[in-house]
């Protein structure tokens, strides 16, 4: 299949279910979004360097006349969490195609929330466990050869696709998203600890550490769960490490 081709023609039943057509689309307006707020796609494939590389070729290169041109860059090497804490900013998206037992994989996208980035998982087997990325794009085929087969690529020439289609529809771009808080202060979301990631610990016993959460990096008091180390997960709440996320 060339890159941009049309997908979607002769796909068997047993590959593309309605769970999982339904996921693609949720995932792809998601990704359309961002791009239309200014988002860099991040790809990584941590076993599978190629699916990383031709998924940031299909975004950014318009192989179809009148298609945007889309920020994607690959991301590989043998430590992609200290890659993609460098490189993805608040807003950004991160991508990965990995197994669910994947340690890379699933260590980048535990930590993306503290980064501020919208995640995406694309696998085959066993799925990640619930929460593990906001989309999980998944083959229930356990065979370690699903990877070579073409079906991920399958997947994400499909998920290019739908996000050019949600471009066509500039309404469904600013559109609130389900459970978007509307208000400045939200009354909701205001007693939920944010995942933070430890930059600096405190420099003494009365200093704070310099966390960085999907709001930018703020002081925050870590003595309930100190002592930290450069790399630590937290969950913060109003100034505070409540606890560390399990």
């Amino acid at each position: 299949m060339t890159a941009g081709a049309p997908a979607a023609a002769g796909i068997a039943p047993d590959i593309l279910d309605h769970g999982l057509a339904t996921d693609l689309a949720a995932a792809a307006l998601a990704i359309a979004r961002r791009f239309h707020a200014g988002a860099t796609l991040w790809c990584a494939a941590p076993a599978w360097e190629p699916h990383a590389h031709h998924m940031a070729v299909e975004f950014v290169h318009p192989v179809i006349v009148g298609k945007r041109a889309l920020p994607a860059f690959a991301l590989s090497g043998p430590d992609l969490a200290a890659q993609a804490r460098v490189a993805v900013h608040a807003g950004d998206l991160l991508i990965a195609v990995a197994a669910a037992h994947d340690p890379a994989a699933a260590d980048v996208m535990r930590r993306a929330p503290a980064w501020g980035a919208h995640t995406i998982w694309i696998g085959s087997g066993p799925r990640p466990p619930g929460g593990a990325a906001d989309h999980v794009l998944w083959i229930g085929d356990s065979d370690p050869l699903t990877p070579a087969t073409g079906r991920f690529v399958l997947l994400y020439h499909l998920l290019w696709e739908l996000t050019h289609v949600c471009f066509e529809h500039p309404g469904l771009l600013t559109a609130p998203e389900p459970g978007e808080c509307a208000e400045e202060v939200c009354i909701t979301c205001s007693d939920e600890g944010r995942l933070g990631e430890v930059i600096e610990p405190p420099a003494g016993p009365l200093d704070r550490a310099l966390i960085r959460t999907a709001d930018g990096e703020e002081p925050v008091d870590v003595s309930l769960v100190a002592p930290v180390a450069p790399g630590d997960l937290v969950l913060v709440h109003a100034g505070a490490a409540l606890t560390r996320p399990a």
